[in-house]
């Protein structure tokens, strides 16, 4: 190529829409529940405070903990109510560098060359078409390019989820994305963020995140909910459930995941559930209602295989032990 390498501030052509009802970052803790309680998301104190740094420093976050749990769903959730766009990079086994930050549209480089050479009778300037067919034009953004470019709405949220799911040669790359929040493309040079975007990156830990990428973020574990909170989460989600019958709910997920269970349910299941029983409008949980959906609140055939019968009672039994009478 006879360009030369260079620093280039992120651009696009391609028009977006901003998203509606920016808000400008909270000013402290106090104001990051507010913001998440207002937009259906019940933080507790601790992670309130370490996402206020992580906004307040300019930090990406780290979220681990088990799958269902809510830490995708921040992302979302912070998205909506700063009126950010987010940009999800969805992690995968053999994901790569090219795959996560861009690609060239190779068919439609094709196309052009095939148009080039017709419109001059083969004798095309060749170093005048390779300028073109490795222009913006052709670039196919990715999300890690993506949330690197300028928006009118403010910088963007980048949720890198489920990062445990990729190798060590993809967490070694990103730790030059997290640092300088740039880029590097041959054809192009280095392209840098006009202003870096505000990263959540999430782990269920099926392995352990390398230490050098944990170090460049701040930290947080989502736990698992207690009883008060997690009745927030319901009532928030499912308002339309009695309030007995959301006591009795998360009364029996919790004491589910005291069970020795393949996959204990998360708050997403204990809310997938809810919804499953307005749907069918369930007024009093049952053995035999229990048993009809299991499938929404357990994800694995031995798990549900084992809650069959007199199990089932058992569990309902402690729960309701726990709630008093009515």
């Amino acid at each position: 190529m006879s360009q030369g390498r260079k620093t280039i501030q992120s651009s696009t052509n391609r028009a977006q829409s901003a998203p509606k009802g920016r808000q400008e970052l909270p000013g402290s803790i106090d104001a990051v529940e507010t913001l998440l309680s207002e937009s259906g998301y019940v933080a507790d104190r601790g992670l309130a405070t370490v996402l206020f740094l992580s906004l307040r420093l300019g930090r990406p976050l780290f979220l681990e903990g088990e799958a269902g749990v809510g830490k995708t769903e921040i992302a979302k959730t912070l998205a909506s109510a700063l009126g950010r766009r987010l940009i999800r990079l969805q992690c995968y086994e053999g994901l790569d560098a090219s795959s996560a930050v861009y690609e060239w549209n190779f068919a439609a480089q094709m196309i052009a060359i095939r148009t080039a050479e017709a419109g001059t009778d083969g004798k095309t300037d060749r170093g005048a078409l390779q300028t073109e067919l490795f222009s913006d034009d052709y670039l196919i953004r990715r999300p890690l390019l993506e949330a690197m470019q300028p928006d009118p709405s403010g910088a963007p949220i980048l949720l890198i989820d489920e990062l445990d799911r990729t190798d060590e040669p993809f967490e070694a790359f990103l730790l030059e994305a997290l640092s300088d929040f740039q880029v590097t493309i041959p054809e192009l040079g280095t392209i840098k963020a006009p202003e870096p975007p505000i990263v959540i990156l999430t782990s269920n830990r099926t392995r352990e995140v390398h230490d050098a990428l944990k170090r460049r973020c701040l930290y947080h574990w989502v736990d698992y909910p207690n009883f008060d909170r997690e009745m927030e989460i319901l009532t928030s989600r499912a308002p339309g459930l009695a309030p007995r019958l959301s006591q009795e709910v998360v009364a029996f997920v919790q004491a589910l995941r005291t069970e020795d269970l393949f996959k204990r349910p998360g708050i997403a299941e204990t809310i997938d559930w809810a919804n499953c029983l307005l749907a069918l409008d369930v007024i009093d949980l049952s053995p035999e209602v229990i048993a009809d959906t299991l499938g929404a609140i357990l994800k694995y055939q031995d798990d549900i295989a084992r809650l069959h019968g007199s199990e089932a009672k058992r569990i309902l039994d402690q729960a309701r032990a726990t709630l008093g009478p009515v």
